[in-house]
């Protein structure tokens, strides 16, 4: 049930964000998630949205260097100490968090966290196993 991440190469120099958010927008496509890390003279911005087809199709039209790659998100009760319960399974059973992010839908009181992760079978076991939820695509789509 691993969602798709979409990784951009973006210069770190005015105007990237720019070229990035424009060409998104005129292909209609929705972002839900987003993380850009400072960097050097490059970053790579993580994306999570609405369509993947539409937006890979409108990166690899404009020239962007980009990248899928799966993710797991984590539809939790949004309330302290939930994080630590995931991350803390994943944990236990040597899952690597690689890196996260997280972002808040339309459904009250839902968080979204969004983990790339070592090993996503186990991730998606152990989490499930547990009473916690993972979203899909579909999911994403209609938020």
């Amino acid at each position: 049930m691993s969602v798709k991440q979409i990784s951009i190469f973006l210069e770190n120099k005015p105007g990237s964000m720019v070229e990035l958010s424009d060409t998104l927008a005129k292909a209609n496509v929705d972002l839900r998630a987003l993380t850009l890390p400072e960097a050097g003279d490059y970053g790579i911005a993580r994306i999570i949205v609405d369509d993947v087809y539409k937006a890979a199709t409108a990166l690899k039209d404009n020239g962007f260097v980009y990248s899928l790659s799966e993710v797991i998100v984590l539809a939790m009760e949004d309330r302290p100490g939930m994080l630590h319960e995931a991350v803390k399974l994943l944990s236990e059973n040597n899952v690597n968090v690689e890196h996260a992010y997280s972002f808040l839908g339309s459904h009250k009181g839902v968080a979204y966290m969004i983990f790339k992760v070592s090993d996503i079978a186990t991730a998606e076991r152990v989490l499930r196993k547990a009473g916690m939820r993972l979203a899909d695509q579909d999911e994403i789509s209609e938020l």
